[in-house]
């Protein structure tokens, strides 16, 4: 399948002009708790010639495709619009560019890339992400009798995310057992979800599960706690003109 992955990514360069700056897993397979049906989220950062940029009118600056029966879900960002966002220390792009599977890689490029995202990383500007989607999905998974693990690792993902904004100075690691780890929980609790994340690798995405009250519960303190202190969690600190020398220097 990553061969597969790399050819379609290398047809998307040629039939669109752009080269790809980073192709990257994201989703289950790259936070640790996939299914043996688990589609493929590759996500990408792309750059154009440096003349698409001189244009008075700006052009589409995303992409999507859907391949092999939906299997696959290629989208991405242009690098102007990725470095918007890493001024706004977007979430997702924060988890691309930790993704520990990767299709294609500038090295030189990324390990900058990173470097700018440590200095004007926003711990007030990321836990409203995994918040919202700690909240949306926990309601999810408590007012019902029965809901899919996938959606049950979604809410507890989100919600140790929040723990690892509230608690630490750097980006929440997108690998989900990096941040049971490096929170120290409980270990009746991790291993629980251990023993979870090992059922979901035997099962389709269509199973539905039940219970688990301690963890729900888990869930909603962090809620509750992130609710409470995320308000004093400080801004980034970043400068526009590092962004705008990197954006220059990128394109060459």
């Amino acid at each position: 399948m990553h061969e597969k992955i790399k050819n379609y990514l290398a047809e998307l360069e040629r039939e669109n002009d752009i080269e790809i700056l980073l192709a990257c897993e994201t989703g289950s397979r790259a936070w640790g708790f996939p299914s043996p049906d688990s589609d493929y989220d590759v996500r990408i950062i792309y750059k154009h010639s440096k003349d698409w940029y001189l244009s008075l009118v700006e052009e589409k600056d995303t992409m999507e495709l859907f391949l092999d029966n939906n299997e696959i879900d290629i989208s991405g960002w242009d690098l102007r619009k990725c470095l918007r966002l890493l001024w706004k220390s977007n979430p997702p792009l924060l988890e691309r560019i930790q993704s520990p599977i990767i299709y294609k890689s500038d090295n030189e490029f990324l390990t900058e890339f990173k470097k700018i995202a440590e200095m004007t990383y926003s711990r007030i500007g990321t836990i409203h992400h995994y918040l919202s989607m700690a909240r949306k999905h926990i309601d999810e998974v408590a007012n019902t009798e029965e809901y899919k693990l996938k959606k049950f690792f979604y809410a507890l993902r989100a919600s140790v995310a929040c723990l690892w904004i509230l608690d630490k100075e750097e980006m929440p690691p997108i690998e989900f057992g990096i941040m049971l780890k490096g929170l120290q929980l409980d270990n009746e609790l991790t291993q629980r979800v251990d023993e979870l994340i090992a059922l979901k690798a035997t099962i389709s995405e269509t199973y539905l599960h039940s219970g688990e009250k301690v963890l729900i519960d888990f869930m909603k303190n962090c809620v509750d706690r992130a609710d409470n202190e995320s308000k004093s969690l400080p801004a980034g600190c970043g400068e526009m003109e590092v962004l705008n020398s990197f954006f220059r220097k990128t394109l060459g």
